[in-house]
């Protein structure tokens, strides 16, 4: 049976019921377990909270660890977890084709993977129709580089500052977060350009960013001009005619930057952006990674948000809902001048991937994720503005949809980030209480919210109810 637990946090937040009985822990007791992680797993692999959670089991958007306490998972496994954890649906296509077929590669055909294309490329705008399967958001950026030197002839790609697109050598030129850089040569042709991040940049106002909720800064735009944006197109242009040849090969960016804490940029400035890119002869990267698949409520892609269409758009994470696979989605001429030699990856595709995939995409449209995700992250969004309004110490909350950050501040007029302790207070009381939540920005100081899609208001209430708490107990320390 599943234990009652009590909180080491007193809160008037109630847990939604859920009738889902996770089975009994029968693995190595916790102290074993952390030794076999000391002596056997890569030190570089870190776990989140002073005493690391030990999960067992998932169900939906909820987590389990091994003494069966029951958390609401606000993170999803970094925003992976797209339907919900052991989706039956999802569960169900995986068991069957287990027992089918697991691999042969592609140099055969089997039915998965071309079912999984068309279904996928059905949900692009013209031209973007072709795929190409791989395994994780780093390989598929890392291709999407290749494809765009390769098709331009140019060799400089440019990416923002606070953008994440993996930690491959590849790819680790395009990541520009201090943290995942090593003290190795990396990045050699890549150069990241200001960001237009209006909460902490040098501009931006109360009207820039498309959400429920803006920043806190004042803004004397007249009807229809932003002028955060045209400061931030400045150095865009700066950029181009300073660090760059006069051709380039292609502009990165996610629609909304996940691991830099949820960050926004002003509207259209992407479509001008992306603009200047191509009179300079480049091809335009979205990163999907995070922003994909519903998520950002409003539309099903984040670079329909812009009102714009990439040439290249990368997808990974959510779209097998946790099964490791990602993609890469071109035009037919881009994915050509891959062809003129082999390029191969054994893994990307395989039927179990696809059917996954499949199962996603159908759980997605039938349980209404989407709508969900507009629904519910609005409703979150709105009902954390108030603590924002209340406290001090919450600077920013923002988002789209279920993409949400919430940026930590010692007070709102310096901006300056809370400092490291007493988030980690904050964050350790809310999983005390019952909830998990991710962390991100340069210095930490950004709660990240992207549940699976599948939450619901009720539990949205627990949410806030919990991190309202936590903040009063911060507010009762620091006193």
């Amino acid at each position: 049976r599943q234990q009652k637990w009590k909180s080491s946090v007193s809160t008037q937040a109630k847990m939604p019921p859920c009738d889902f009985v996770p089975e009994k822990y029968e693995s190595y007791p916790y102290e074993r377990m952390q030794k076999i992680r000391e002596q056997n797993i890569a030190p570089s692999l870190r776990t989140y909270y002073k005493k690391p959670l030990l999960l067992h089991q998932g169900h939906m958007q909820w987590l389990f660890d091994h003494e069966g306490r029951r958390y609401l998972d606000l993170f999803a496994g970094i925003v992976t977890v797209s339907v919900g954890h052991c989706h039956p649906k999802v569960t169900m296509a995986t068991q069957k084709q287990l027992a089918r077929l697991w691999h042969t590669t592609n140099i055969y055909m089997y039915p998965p993977i071309h079912e999984y294309a068309e279904k996928l490329t059905s949900l692009f705008p013209d031209p973007l129709k072709v795929v190409y399967l791989t395994n994780s958001g780093s390989e598929a950026n890392d291709l999407a580089m290749f494809m765009a030197r390769l098709h331009t002839r140019n060799f400089d790609i440019i990416s923002l500052r606070g953008g994440y697109h993996g930690g491959s050598p590849y790819a680790l030129g395009l990541t520009s977060l201090t943290p995942y850089k090593h003290g190795v040569a990396n990045g050699f042709g890549c150069t990241a350009t200001m960001l237009p991040d209006v909460f902490c940049g040098p501009w931006g106002g109360s009207h820039c960013r498309d959400s429920p909720v803006q920043t806190v800064r004042k803004c004397s735009c007249t009807e229809g001009a932003c002028l955060a944006k045209d400061q931030y197109i400045e150095q865009f242009k700066d950029t181009l005619n300073t660090s760059v040849p006069k051709t380039v090969a292609g502009f990165i960016a996610e629609p909304i930057q996940g691991v830099n804490g949820a960050v926004q940029y002003p509207r259209n400035f992407l479509k001008e952006a992306y603009q200047l890119i191509r009179e300079r002869g480049g091809l335009c990267i979205s990163d999907e990674v995070q922003t994909g698949f519903g998520r950002t409520g409003s539309h099903f892609w984040g670079f329909q948000t812009h009102g714009v269409v990439p040439d290249i758009v990368t997808l990974a994470k959510g779209i097998g809902n946790g099964f490791p696979m990602a993609a890469v989605v071109t035009t037919k001429e881009i994915a050509n001048s891959l062809a003129q030699n082999l390029h191969f990856n054994t893994f990307g595709g395989n039927p179990l991937a696809c059917v996954v995939g499949a199962a996603v995409l159908d759980a997605i449209e039938e349980d209404g994720l989407q709508k969900n995700s507009e629904d519910v992250g609005t409703y979150m969004l709105l009902e954390l503005a108030k603590l924002r309004d209340k406290f001090e110490i919450v600077g920013d909350v923002r988002g789209k949809g279920l993409m949400i950050g919430v940026e930590m501040v010692t007070d709102k007029d310096s901006r300056r980030p809370l400092p490291a302790e007493e988030i980690n207070q904050i964050w350790e009381d809310c999983k005390d209480m019952g909830v998990l939540i991710g962390r991100g920005g340069l210095y930490s100081q950004t709660f990240r919210i992207k549940p699976p899609m599948c939450i619901t208001k009720r539990d949205v209430d627990f949410a806030v109810e919990v991190f309202r708490t936590a903040l009063q107990r911060h507010m009762e320390r620091a006193a």
